[in-house]
């Protein structure tokens, strides 16, 4: 037991000791690992702050990027609207500096004309006095004739009064042809400024804008680049184009810009409002071009109708067939020698309601007669056949009267009218189509109609030489002095006025002037 006690107390100092320092070394551990764990927290803490930094700068570039992007495609908007708004104000104004040019003018021409009502007033009241000074002359000779007839003796009365019938008679005869060489001057000078006046009442009443006809259109582009996109591989895009809308695709080097040729109007619309939508939205491919071009079809179609339920609006006309009114609308879009035929048709309208109006008959029934007269021209690229034929049969088809089919189908005909009607579009036809400016003539017929012209003169005899001007409005003849005269002159002119009439067809009228001229050359020596 002693010894038991003797060695606890030897060993429980050491094991105080031991306890104590594996207290020590456990703190000590302990510590360690804390301060280790708290060092890894605060390195991914660090690690994570970062990281959430980097983000932070990432996401900030991705910011500015779209943002800057946005600014980009706003500012690229800006400026095309910008731009489309200038060229629309160009526009505007353009025009509103061509109606003030137009106003000017009339207002020049009603001046001049009430001046020359002023001056033609003037001149008759002259030429009345000069005519009750005339008769008074007359009625004094008269009575002098009578006194010296009573003088004379060895003469009767019955022979007297035969001598004096006989005097007046030669003395009127004489006055009898110079008064008809004045009349007729004068009535060829009023014909003439009466033609002037009618000619510009109708340019001012009925003048309209007129399209001129051509066979192409040209697209702006945004850059060059897109031309290839148009293109597309292989040529696929241009050829899809060209064979769903009819028209050439002409893809060269213009900067910005392709064109697109085609005669007929109608397809070269088509395929310009389609070309510009497929350009607008980017996405040209075959899918897309054929999606674009049917709906570009059925909005022109409805612009179709909407142009002939205005035309029938100003003309007011009524109950009139949906597809007449979408045929009347695609003559917007066809043109004959350069004048629009939809304006060309609403002219001869009007007129054929005044004439119709003015001799007694229906106004309706020769505007609506006049209005459809040229309906087969919208179909006449289509199908075969000339277009009186054409519009007569759609007209027939469609239920129109029979005034207005025989209209159509004989009014470029003089010997198969039935309806005074036609012969009132036929006017309006011919008034529409030869006012000044309304139509172009090509040159191959320009110098085929002045070689005629040139070559009628010269066939006669005496002629020396003939010279077509005015653009074949007048043909100027020179005679040969010793061989015709003055007489003669007018009789040539006569003769070759004739013959231009029953050899060549022409619009309007053709002034012939015979011009004789006789000089006596000598020199001093």
């Amino acid at each position: 037991m002693l010894d038991t006690i003797n060695t606890f107390k030897l060993v429980f100092p050491w094991f105080i000791l031991w306890g104590a320092i594996s207290i020590l070394v456990g703190y000590l551990w302990r510590k360690y690992i804390a301060e280790r764990t708290i060092k890894s927290a605060e390195k991914r803490a660090r690690e994570i702050i970062q990281e959430a930094e980097d983000l932070a700068q990432r996401k900030k570039r991705e910011i500015d990027i779209e943002a800057k992007e946005l600014l980009y495609r706003l500012r690229s908007e800006f400026e095309k609207e910008t731009k489309n708004k200038r060229k629309e104000l160009q526009f505007l104004e353009k025009r509103l500096q061509q109606r003030e040019l137009s106003i000017e003018k009339k207002a020049e021409i009603i001046e001049l004309k009430e001046q020359e009502l002023s001056n033609r007033e003037k001149e008759i009241r002259k030429k009345e006095e000069e005519i009750r000074n005339l008769e008074l002359e007359y009625k004094m000779l008269i009575e002098e004739e009578k006194k010296r007839l009573e003088m004379i003796s060895g003469i009767t009365r019955e022979e007297a009064k035969n001598q004096l019938l006989k005097l007046m008679e030669e003395e009127a005869r004489k006055e009898a042809i110079k008064l008809q060489q004045k009349i007729e001057n004068e009535a060829r000078e009023n014909a003439e400024r009466k033609a002037r006046e009618i000619l510009l009442t109708t340019m001012q009443r009925l003048a309209p804008e007129e399209a001129t006809e051509s066979v192409v259109s040209v697209v702006s582009l945004p850059s060059d680049e897109i031309k290839g996109r148009i293109i597309g591989r292989e040529g696929r895009n241009i050829k899809v184009f060209e064979a769903l809308t009819g028209v050439d695709l002409i893809v060269d080097d213009t900067p910005e810009a392709v064109t697109i040729s085609c005669f007929n109007l109608y397809r070269r619309e088509l395929a310009k409002l389609a070309l510009e939508k497929l350009i607008a939205d980017g996405r040209i491919h075959p899918a897309r071009i054929e999606e674009i071009v049917e709906k570009t079809k059925k909005e022109l179609e409805e612009k179709l109708i909407e142009e002939g339920k205005k035309v029938l609006f100003e003309t007011g006309i009524e109950n009139v067939h949906p597809e007449l009114v979408k045929l009347l609308g695609k003559l917007k879009y066809r043109t004959s020698f350069g004048q629009n035929l939809l304006i060309h048709s609403k002219e001869c309208a009007f007129m054929a309601g005044m004439i119709a109006s003015e001799i007694g008959y229906d106004p309706k029934i020769a505007k609506r007669a006049a209005l459809f007269h040229d309906i087969g021209k919208a179909m006449d690229q289509e199908v075969e056949g000339a277009h009186p034929q054409i519009g007569s049969e759609i007209l027939k088809k469609y239920g129109e009267i029979e005034e207005v089919v025989n209209a159509a189908l004989n009014h470029h005909n003089d010997l198969e009218i039935n309806s005074p009607y036609t012969i009132i579009t036929q006017i309006a036809d011919a008034l529409s189509a030869t006012r000044t400016g309304a139509r172009r003539d090509t040159l191959e017929k320009y110098l085929k109609r002045i070689e005629e012209l040139e070559k009628i003169a010269s066939s006669f005899k005496g002629v020396d030489s003939a010279y077509a001007i005015s653009a074949g409005r007048e043909v100027r003849v020179i005679v040969k002095p010793d061989e015709i005269s003055d007489e003669d002159a007018k009789i040539l002119a006569k003769e070759i006025a004739k013959k231009i009439e029953e050899n060549m067809e022409y619009i309007g009228q053709v002034k012939v002037t015979v011009i004789r001229e006789r000089r006596e050359i000598e020199y001093a020596k």
